[in-house]
């Protein structure tokens, strides 16, 4: 059995997912950067799959299982020299 999201929602600080299991769950936006930048209006342009969360216009995707596991962002940044 797979667990998948049924609405997600923001506040200042967090975003507030419900898993099909009954929880919510709160994750500091600081674990996703683009969502932290974002404004408003882009974070509620979410799309919700089976799999997980999608915000085009923003190039973010996060897995369910990823939020339950407890992983942030896990893209790699590199690091440019001036």
């Amino acid at each position: 059995m797979s667990i998948s999201a049924t609405a997600a929602r923001f506040d200042e600080h967090a975003m507030w997912v419900d898993p099909t299991d009954g929880r919510t769950l709160g994750v500091p936006l600081a674990w996703f950067p683009r969502l932290l930048r974002a404004s408003a209006a882009a974070r509620q342009r979410v799309e919700i799959s089976r799999l997980g969360l999608r915000w085009e216009d923003l190039n973010e995707d996060i897995s369910v299982a990823g939020l339950l596991a407890g992983r942030s962002d896990m893209t790699k940044q590199s690091e440019h020299a001036s």
